[in-house]
């Protein structure tokens, strides 16, 4: 007696422009350009324009920038000096999305300017591409 053939599973494919809605994770998988790695540490953030350093912390960090968590929201696009209080290095950042509010404050997504992997005094982990 012969059992009945199951249709093999596809494989789900990343979407292209033009084609139709894909699945959120794959979507964010694609997007995904470094490794991150879940840290929290304070840093300040300087705005041209405001008199006062805004005290923020991190959520998440790569060579390219961080997931910050700040008291007030920061609109998508504005140039900032992003601080690590400890190194006391520097580095020009720009908030690359419109921030997320959450139970700790805003979330605010920050790309530097340059990659700096040296910026938080980590290892980052090889990227699994």
């Amino acid at each position: 007696m012969k059992l009945p053939e199951k249709p093999l599973p596809q494989r789900q494919k990343l979407a292209r422009a033009g084609e139709g809605p894909a699945k959120p994770a794959l979507l964010l998988e694609e997007r995904r350009r470094n490794q991150r790695v879940m840290l929290r540490m304070p840093v300040i953030l300087h705005v041209p324009g405001k008199q006062n350093s805004i005290n923020a912390m991190t959520v998440a960090v790569n060579e390219l920038g961080a997931m910050l968590v700040v008291s007030e929201p920061l609109p998508l696009g504005t140039r900032l000096i992003v601080e690590n209080p400890k190194s006391q290095k520097r580095l020009g950042a720009s908030v690359t999305r419109a921030p997320q509010v959450s139970p700790e404050g805003s979330l605010v997504p920050v790309e530097f300017a340059a990659r700096a992997p040296a910026f938080w005094n980590i290892f980052f982990p090889p990227s699994g591409s």
